[in-house]
């Protein structure tokens, strides 16, 4: 990111992963292997941009395995908050210590397994007296009452990647319906992030824009930015960093938004109390 345009000051990126498996193995049985992305790379990143502050995300390649996890958020406290991946049987000791290091949320992918609404329950009973959230990628159009039915487990939601759906269908689906729906109502959190799993062409298609507009329409009180960095697993040529930062800052076009969305959203979900 060549840093043309500079970000407001206490700017977030709610979502990158760190990759460097010569430090830290990945598990068995892992649906992808990422190259290496090592956390200096990343902060150059920040660096050049002007992101003073961050949102680590387990992956999933690393399994229940938070050695990564808990070192990045060890050496970087004030400015890192972070996303683990707990499940029913994580120890509670495991979760109190990601607690203590700046973690805030529990994440649930059902992109390569599908929901398993019995299992999200278990993890949500795990998590709740910590007050976290609990993050949530899934393909609204797929499974478009998914993201009412955990909300409805009394744990605040956060929906990753605007819906995970290509841009023309995603717009007209009940899925993406319903979510506008709950974040008008205040009732869910979304992530502007991964516009790449919504177009081929996602760094030029309008229809990336609408949805990013859509959202913002709805509620920009209750979005967040993320980079999605180092972009794994992405079906979809992604652009470059400099067009993905640019492309931001195109969504969210006044001071206000950028304000909302970049620095005080952020703080109040990951610092502050993130109640809803």
């Amino acid at each position: 990111m060549s840093g043309a345009a500079r970000w407001p000051a206490g700017s977030c990126d709610c979502h990158f992963h760190v990759f460097d498996a010569a430090r830290y193995p990945y598990a068995e049985g892992r649906h992808y292997t990422p190259p290496d992305a090592p956390l200096a790379a990343y902060l150059a990143m920040c660096e050049s941009v002007g992101i003073q502050r961050g949102v680590l995300v387990h992956p999933t390649v690393f399994g229940a395995d938070h050695r990564s996890f808990e070192d990045i958020l060890a050496a970087h406290p004030k400015r890192l908050r972070g996303v683990a991946v707990v499940s029913p049987d994580t120890p509670e000791a495991d979760i109190a210590r990601w607690h203590a290091l700046g973690a805030r949320g529990t994440r649930v992918t059902t992109i390569f397994q599908g929901p398993d609404l019995g299992r999200i329950r278990e993890i949500v009973a795990r998590v709740k007296p910590f007050g976290w959230h609990l993050q949530i990628l899934v393909d609204v159009v797929d499974h478009p009452h998914l993201v009412a039915q955990v909300r409805d487990l009394d744990v605040t939601v956060v929906v990753d990647h605007m819906g995970h759906h290509g841009a023309q269908a995603l717009l007209a689906s009940r899925g993406f319906a319903n979510l506008r729906a709950q974040l008008l109502a205040s009732e869910v959190w979304t992530k502007l992030s991964a516009p790449y799993r919504l177009s081929a062409d996602s760094g030029r298609d309008p229809l990336v824009g609408e949805v990013a507009q859509a959202l913002l329409r709805a509620n920009a009180g209750r979005l967040v930015w993320g980079s999605d960095w180092p972009h794994p697993t992405s079906p979809h040529p992604v652009p470059s960093d400099e067009r993905l930062a640019a492309l931001a800052l195109e969504w969210l076009p006044d001071e206000a938004t950028r304000q909302a969305v970049l620095v005080r959203n952020p703080q109040r979900l990951y610092w502050g109390d993130g109640a809803d």
